[in-house]
């Protein structure tokens, strides 16, 4: 699931024992001091408010039809399939990611919910990715889901590839990925083949950067299933069970005339002794396994951030206020406001938040603060974004940048104001500095939706074309050009000013039907389900995992150097 997975949630395989301890290492049961020079912020909800506890119950329930489609995730096929699976031997694909990580270490799953309602597509591309630790190594995992279509590659898989290989590479994290596929859905050929080819480009570009790869070959891989082992840097295929090849005895046979077996063919044991494509091979899958764990720790892999102390060795506060309390504060209806500083309380480490021009620019919260000991800045929004949001939102990135602090932006933003008093006071050269300063930030960034992300407020607020590390939802938010009723509003005024012109008089049946297609049309698109269908965001998530998720994060960026950079550009003053 796209969250940090407590290990006491998941179906251990048998051999397997978990105990359900968090992510990160064990806190002190009493924060020693830790130096800090601010103090708690205090807050002023009052959690028997009507409105707090209407909007905790809309809330919940947003959270737990999150949790049922994320259960609708994990499914691996029929019975009858895994059955079957299982009597040749081999285990299923989440059972192997489970052997694989760590004892009761963490799993942050990304864009599981990949392909959701879509037509033709299975529910997360046939495919499990996600982060986690393998002998104590931050590691990108794939597995091939074999019980769903064989483990073919769709439209959805290769959008979801191509997001976690975004990730693994400016992360820098090593790559496991574990393969039985059949290749390519042949039925969506086009949408697969010409960009699904980056996958292979991307492993060699890996290689040549020092960004190991290793794929452990379960069962029958074809054609780009063949690739994918052929183009990673360790290659370990199980004895009986892995077959890799370009084309099958079919195709050969097709092709060729030529008549062969596909244990002759392409077999664990015929590449590990003849072509030279295994550099291992397992006995079984278990061995398969331990051999991946054995090359990761085999790396010596050092992360080139420096992560504080505090957070080494587990000093950090836990937040004054439950985060629990995050559901009663945020509104299931995006149209109701709330204070985004009673989030940020919930969220980062002893509830201390150190606001930036608290007077200036009210409708944007900008600050610092720690979560699991990291120090970053926030920027988070309270209202439409003025010309001095925007001029306080660009100092702060440029400071957060000479301190080489991470960001995080928390969204809940309808955009930069309009009319004509806004336009002389110059909003667009404000907007523009902002939105140059965020394209041109040098330290990473965590985007979390939290409400409303619309037009240019999503830009100015790193959403994904502005390329954060990660980017994840709340089951409540929506993003799209602006709000479903604003934009069919605007796109009503403009057919009617375009009739009049033309001198046509407008047939109110037609615009009124048509306005109502449009409209639906728009609140579909801009639904939170449908943008994490196609890999908008990373995933959906329950706010009350928020800071857990957090924290992993920041810690995974820290493999790269966190460091700020100039930046300016030519910028309207």
């Amino acid at each position: 699931m796209s969250r940090i997975i407590d290990p006491s949630q998941r179906d251990p395989p048998a051999n397997r024992r978990t105990t359900g301890d968090e992510f990160g290492p064990k806190q002190a049961s009493v924060a020693p001091h830790l130096g800090h020079h601010t103090k708690p912020t205090k807050s002023k909800i009052n959690t028997k408010s009507p409105e707090y506890i209407a909007n905790y119950k809309e809330m919940h329930e947003m959270v737990d039809t999150l949790n049922e489609r994320l259960k609708e995730a994990t499914f691996e096929g029929s019975d009858r399939l895994k059955a079957l699976h299982h009597q040749r031997g081999s285990i299923l694909a989440r059972d192997r990611v489970e052997l694989l990580l760590d004892d009761d270490s963490p799993f942050l799953e990304i864009c599981p919910l990949a392909g959701y309602g879509q037509d033709d597509m299975t529910l997360g591309g046939s495919n499990v990715a996600g982060i986690g630790l393998v002998c104590g190594v931050e590691c990108m995992i794939s597995a091939n889901v074999p019980t769903l279509q064989g483990g073919a590659a769709n439209t959805t898989t290769v959008a979801r590839g191509e997001r976690i290989g975004r990730i693994a590479w400016e992360n820098r994290l090593p790559q496991i990925s574990l393969v039985q596929s059949a290749g390519a859905n042949l039925q969506q050929q086009s949408s697969v083949f010409h960009p699904g080819g980056a996958i292979f480009r991307h492993l060699a570009e890996r290689s040549k950067a020092g960004l190991p790869s290793v794929s452990v070959v379960f069962g029958s891989s074809t054609a780009g299933g063949a690739y994918l082992p052929g183009m990673s840097d360790y290659n370990i295929m199980v004895k009986g069970q892995a077959q890799v090849f370009l084309g099958g005895p079919p195709l050969v046979k097709m092709a060729t005339g030529e008549i062969s077996d596909a244990e002759s063919l392409g077999g664990a044991d015929m590449h590990s002794r003849k072509s030279g494509v295994s550099d291992q091979l397992a006995m079984d899958e278990y061995h398969a396994i331990s051999m991946a764990r054995e090359f990761i720790s085999g790396l010596n892999w050092t992360k080139q951030g420096q992560l504080p102390i505090r957070h080494l060795k587990g000093l950090w506060e836990q937040p004054l206020y439950d985060p629990d309390e995050i559901l009663g504060i945020v509104s299931a209806n995006i149209r109701i406001p709330f204070d985004a500083v009673e989030v940020i309380i919930r969220l980062v480490d002893g509830s201390r938040f150190t606001q930036f021009k608290p007077l200036y620019g009210p409708n944007l919260i900008c600050g610092w603060a720690t979560i699991h000991g990291i120090p970053v800045g926030i920027i988070a929004n309270n209202n439409v974004l003025f010309p001095p949001e925007a001029n306080k939102a660009t100092q702060f990135i440029q400071l957060c940048n000479m301190r080489d602090t991470p960001i995080l932006y928390l969204h809940n933003i309808t955009g930069f104001m309009v009319g004509k008093k806004y336009e002389e006071e110059g909003i667009i050269k404000a907007g523009a500095r902002f939105i140059n300063a965020v394209s041109n930030s040098q330290v990473p960034c965590i985007t979390i939706v939290m409400g409303a992300s619309y037009g240019a407020g999503n830009y100015a607020m790193s959403g994904r074309a502005y390329n954060p590390r990660f980017l994840f939802s709340w089951p409540n938010s929506k993003c799209s050009v602006m709000g479903a009723e604003q934009l069919t509003g605007v796109l009503d005024i403009v057919m009617r000013d375009s009739a009049k012109k033309s001198g046509k008089v407008v047939d109110e049946e037609v615009a009124k039907a048509s306005i109502g297609m449009f409209q639906a049309m728009v609140e579909s698109e801009s639904d939170v389900y449908w943008t994490s269908s196609r890999c908008i965001d990373d995933g959906i998530i329950d706010p009350r995992e928020t800071r857990t998720i957090l924290g992993f994060c920041l810690s995974v960026i820290y493999n790269t150097e966190v460091k700020g950079g100039n930046l300016y550009g030519v910028s309207r003053m």
